[in-house]
């Protein structure tokens, strides 16, 4: 029996010829990635651990991203606890304010990952990068300081959901809408510990953004990582970003999956998630009229140049409706400059939008975007759990850039369609 394309990276990565599903190995790391949030705690229990030093000062990363620019006095302490760490350990990805950016964008813009490589972080949606090929998941704050120790991590192996793409996906679809249709598709357990393994023509017609949106919410399925074939948008990407050699891993022809799912991109509509899963999705042709308070344009899962120019597309020449407030996060600093050079960011603040530094803070209900209690927004993130932007009493529906644009026209959840008759 064959091997996935997870499967062979881990083997590889075990010093092994092959893995099976369930069975436990101890892999070797290229990359450890921790945020202001988690990072903390996992230098607490690194010191426990008692070593002098990380085991490669290249292949660890931290990102203070989720209370930054701090917040508050807590979150300060938490940041110069992490900075003192990283300037004693010499760490050279440390990325301060006014270089960092939120960390799923930032990495693979540094080229600090690529194909084939097995990638740690104490934040869930590091599964973010099995859009270059590479195996990524997200971990807890102490494995997070073994692995920043030792370079090596325990996984036990995941079976795979074959998810086969086909078609093209019609105007104002995006790969937000892709995943989510797929989550509402087989829910928030739906792929729990498994690896959602991509392939079929369809993968030709996502742009590297779309990969980077769909595999960042693999989690959202329960899923150990989400993981896309190696093909020519991804050596592109790649070579004009990597700071590394890289492998390429396909699955084998005979591999056995535990179900295979097929879904025509053709098919999609615009969809949202309503509160409180990320599976409670309708089409945008079946919401009804929800008046909304708030939109944030951003996050890891959309806050890249494509999202914007779509959500600035949308807004161009029109204004946020009086209600409603709307925040714009460029997802990293290079982002926010090309943003500006091509005149989006403009375009933003014209339309009465608020543009703010690269920050996780709206997402997480953290800062700059908390909900007041009865208050909806739209928000291009990947979380509408029960108070995750706020006030427990508060609403978070999930959309695309194109959707979050439209509807902080109405005032309330639009299709792009709708306003740009």
């Amino acid at each position: 029996m064959g091997m996935t394309m997870t499967q062979k990276i881990l083997a590889a990565h075990a010093g092994l010829e092959r893995v099976e599903a369930g069975q436990l190995i101890k892999a070797k790391l290229d990359l450890v990635l921790g945020n202001d949030v988690t990072t903390p705690v996992a230098v607490h229990e690194f010191e426990k651990i008692g070593v002098c030093c990380v085991f490669d000062k290249k292949k660890v990363a931290i990102v203070p991203d989720h209370f930054t620019p701090n917040k508050d006095i807590k979150s300060a302490e938490q940041n110069k606890l992490i900075r003192d760490f990283a300037r004693k350990m010499e760490i050279e990805n440390y990325f301060e304010i006014g270089q960092m950016g939120i960390e799923h964008a930032l990495i693979p813009e540094k080229g600090l990952v690529v194909p084939g490589d097995v990638v740690i972080g104490a934040d869930s949606h590091t599964c973010t990068y099995g859009a270059l090929g590479a195996f990524s998941t997200g971990i807890g704050s102490t494995d997070m300081a073994v692995g920043m120790a030792t370079g090596e991590a325990w996984f036990k192996v995941p079976e795979a959901v074959k998810i086969v793409l086909k078609g093209k996906m019609g105007p104002w679809v995006s790969g937000k809408d892709v995943i989510l249709h797929l989550i509402g598709m087989i829910g928030v357990d739906g792929a729990l510990y498994q690896s959602m393994e991509y392939c079929g023509e369809g993968v030709k017609a996502l742009s590297i953004d779309d990969r980077f949106t769909i595999a960042n919410m693999a989690i959202e399925a329960g899923a150990k990582n989400g993981i896309f074939p190696v093909d020519e948008k991804t050596v592109d990407y790649v070579k004009a970003h990597a700071v590394k050699p890289y492998a390429v891993y396909e699955a084998d022809k005979d591999t056995e999956y535990s179900r295979v799912i097929e879904i025509d991109l053709a098919g999609i509509r615009p969809t949202v998630a309503f509160p409180h899963l990320p599976e409670n999705t309708r089409s945008i042709d079946a919401v009804g009229d929800v008046p909304i308070d708030q939109v944030v344009i951003g996050s890891c899962t959309n806050g890249r140049l494509e999202d914007l120019r779509v959500a600035a597309h949308v807004l161009k020449g029109r204004k946020v409706h009086p209600r409603v407030r709307t925040i714009v996060f460029p997802a990293t600093q290079k982002i926010y400059l090309e943003a500006m050079r091509e005149g989006l960011l403009e375009i933003f603040v014209e339309a009465g939008a608020a543009v703010s530094t690269p920050t996780c803070g709206p997402c997480l209900g953290g800062h700059m975007g908390i909900l007041a209690k009865g208050e909806r927004a739209v928000a291009t993130t990947n979380r509408n759990f029960v108070g995750r932007m706020g006030h427990p009493e508060s609403e978070v529906y999930l959309a695309s850039p194109a959707v979050a644009a439209a509807s902080a026209i109405t005032g309330r959840i639009s299709s792009p369609e709708e306003v740009m008759k």
